[in-house]
Formats: C-alpha cells, sequence, structure tokens
C-alpha cells in the first residue's frame, strides 16, 4: 500500500493515505475501500506517523485522505497532522467528511483555524434515486446547494450500471459551474457488487475527457490509483 505521493497539476499538494477507525456509516454499496479501517489505535498511529514523516511541505498544501472520514482519524493522527503543518508551514489543508458529519465541519476549520480548509465529500451522483437507493450513500441531501452550505469540493464517480448519459451531464454541469473545485472518478470494477459501464465509460471520456484534463478545478482520475496512493 503506497500511502505518501504529490500531485503535480492544477492544485498542486502532497497526498498522504492514513488509517483510521471503522467508517461510522460504512455502507456504501460500491466502497471496499473500507477494508483498510483498523481498530487498533496503535496501529493506526504507527502506520500514520510513517506516512506523514514523508511530508517535505513542498508546495505547502497537504490532502489528508483515509477509508472513512476526518472524524474517523485517531487523536494523536490529529496531533501528528496539527505539528506537522506548523513544521513544514502548510498554509492548505484538504479533508474528506461524510454527509453526517456535516454539523460538526466546523470543528476542522476551528481545530486548524490557521490554515485554509477545503473540505471534499463523496456525493458521487446527485441524482438523489440513484444515490440513494441504489448506491446507498447515506447522503439525503435534495439538491446541490445542500452541498455547499458545508463543503467546498464534491467527489463524482462516473460510468457505473444503472447510470444515464443525462444523469452524468447534469453531475458536470454542476461540478463545472457551481463549485470551486471537484474530484471526477471514473468507477472500477472492485470487489463489490456494482459493475463498471465500459460503454458509458468510453461515451463520458469522448465527451469530457479534455474539458476535465484543462479545468483547472477539477481533479480528474481515471484510475482509482491516479493520486499516487492507494
Amino acid at each position: 500500500m503506497k500511502r505518501y505521493s504529490t500531485i503535480n497539476e492544477k492544485y498542486k499538494r502532497e497526498i498522504v493515505l492514513l488509517k483510521a477507525k471503522p467508517c461510522k456509516w460504512g455502507q456504501c454499496r460500491f466502497c471496499d475501500y473500507i477494508n483498510d479501517n483498523e481498530i487498533d489505535d496503535k496501529i493506526i498511529d504507527e502506520i500514520n506517523e510513517k506516512a506523514l514523516s514523508k511530508v517535505t511541505g513542498l508546495y505547502s498544501a497537504v490532502e489528508v485522505i483515509n477509508s472513512a472520514s476526518f472524524f474517523e482519524l485517531t487523536e494523536n493522527t490529529l496531533v501528528m497532522i496539527k505539528d506537522l503543518v506548523k513544521k513544514k508551514n502548510i498554509h492548505t489543508l484538504f479533508f474528506e467528511v461524510h454527509w453526517i458529519y456535516r454539523s460538526r465541519v466546523n470543528e476542522i476549520r476551528e481545530y486548524f483555524k490557521e490554515q485554509k480548509i477545503i473540505l471534499k465529500t463523496g456525493v458521487e451522483s446527485f441524482d438523489n434515486e440513484f444515490r440513494e437507493k441504489y448506491l446507498n450513500k447515506g447522503a439525503n441531501f435534495k439538491t446541490y446547494k445542500d452541498i455547499l452550505k458545508y463543503f467546498d469540493s464534491p467527489c463524482i464517480m462516473v460510468g457505473i450500471e444503472g447510470q444515464t448519459k443525462d444523469m452524468i451531464d447534469r453531475d458536470m454541469d454542476i461540478i463545472l459551474n457551481k463549485f470551486p473545485h471537484a474530484t471526477v472518478n471514473i468507477f472500477n470494477n472492485n470487489s463489490t457488487d456494482v459493475k463498471r459501464d465500459d460503454d458509458l465509460v468510453e461515451w463520458f471520456v469522448y465527451k469530457y475527457h479534455k474539458i476535465l484534463k484543462n479545468n483547472p478545478k477539477i481533479d480528474y482520475l481515471y484510475n482509482i490509483t491516479d493520486f499516487g496512493v492507494g
């Protein structure tokens, strides 16, 4: 498992993949990422210390991801991150937070009040029925405006069986025009029963690849390891 890398395009930053406690939601139909969760705080902290020790401060910006949410990181890991940002003069931090924690996001901004915080959240699709009844995301918001109340950057998945071109067109319109930052992930088959629609992916790449690749506010991942971690 590679737990440190650098993102050298667009919003340049270092990125660490940390261990976390079990995801509080943990019911997303498409996700086997939670297999990286751990219940032993000591093991979590040892692995996270190694990953964080590789941060150099190269771009003064760091993204912290894990197999759950920010709030599943241990207290010791949070202290490590706080010490790190002071030592390496980090001015910007990216974190990912599940919708269920929306009422607590100000705690993150308060804890890291000297840094600019960019909060990401897994939306997967703005089609409410597909997101909740099929993907079981546990993010039962109504419109993109609900996301904007709490978060800066939605993460979208495309190329899943059951999605339609109209759904994806609508999602792309929202992230390109309503948010300051977003991430687009092409779905890759994993150990779950959710499957990739290769025809839909081919259509999507033909229509959107250049648009997303050249847009400075969009992180575009064709493979799940395109950030260099995983």
